[in-house]
């Protein structure tokens, strides 16, 4: 009887196992075959580029070639900070959560091998964790101070992304034939309030192009930006409001840039901040 009961036991154990390993043999051609599918579209300079959205972005993080990356990038953040003044967050995990993930979490507003602007670079959020992952991208990156290019131009360099630094401000950038309505997409992470960061970055795009902002709660924000928006030719598409881990609430926006930006745009001489646009009807 034992005998008998030890040996179905056994069987019941060989047909689970069996059953296990058909299911990840599945779940892996799966994953192969959506990989196989993307791949054939992004081939580029024979190498294969995967977008955070096919792979899991904490694993990124932390292997393979991509983690090594990151983890130089973390070391030249911490080096440099000391002199620069980069940031506050300087805990690893705590870096990891709130500038590399952060960053990688508007990943999927960026199209495939866009030209991008990204203004006040500063320690490099969210540009150089989205160029680690999507070798495809290139970026413009705009800097007033000297010091912090002089980190961005040493980040560059050592984690070969393909971008280029300026020392310079966007509301100048914006009035430069260079530069204006010249790219895909322009971004920028905790710059300034949205009304004031829509018009130093809508004179970068190009019309049919992107404005991706990365905010904090911007309800508020979002509701006072709607005539600078308007007046600038942006159009909000989407806005995207999550947690990350710890619960600090953060807000991705997408606008698309439907008219050209009108020529007097941005203003210059600080009034981006100072009387950002649909103030004065805000007041009345």
């Amino acid at each position: 009887m034992e005998e008998k009961k030890e040996a179905l036991q056994k069987r019941r154990g060989r047909e689970r196992e069996k059953g296990e390993k058909a299911t990840k043999a599945q779940s892996l051609s799966t994953t192969i075959d959506k990989a196989k599918k993307f791949c054939e579209k992004v081939a580029i300079a024979e190498k294969i580029w995967y977008t955070v959205g096919m792979i899991d972005a904490k694993e990124a993080i932390r292997s393979g070639e991509t983690g090594e990356k990151f983890a130089l990038f973390y070391a030249m953040l911490i080096e440099y900070n000391e002199k620069f003044n980069l940031t506050r967050i300087t805990d690893r995990e705590d870096c990891n959560k709130k500038h590399f993930l952060d960053s990688l979490s508007g990943e999927k507003f960026f199209p495939q091998g866009a030209n991008c602007a990204e203004v006040g670079s500063g320690g490099g959020f969210p540009s150089v964790p989205l160029m680690i992952v999507r070798g495809d991208l290139r970026f413009t990156l705009l800097e007033s101070s000297h010091k912090k290019c002089d980190f961005l131009c040493e980040v560059v360099e050592k984690l070969g992304l393909r971008a280029r630094v300026y020392a310079l401000r966007a509301e100048d950038a914006g009035r430069k034939e260079a530069f204006r309505e010249a790219f895909d997409v322009c971004t920028a992470r905790a710059v300034a309030r949205l009304a004031t960061l829509a018009e130093y970055c809508a004179p970068l795009i190009r019309v049919g192009g992107r404005f991706v902002a990365y905010k904090g709660r911007a309800e508020e924000e979002v509701v006072e930006a709607a005539e600078a928006f308007d007046v600038l030719g942006l159009r909000l598409r989407e806005k995207e409001t999550f947690a990350l881990e710890g619960g600090d609430v953060r807000t991705l926006l997408f606008a698309e840039k439907v008219k050209n930006t009108p020529a007097k745009y941005p203003r210059g001489k600080g009034k981006e901040r100072g009387d950002p646009l649909g103030a004065r009807k805000r007041s009345l």
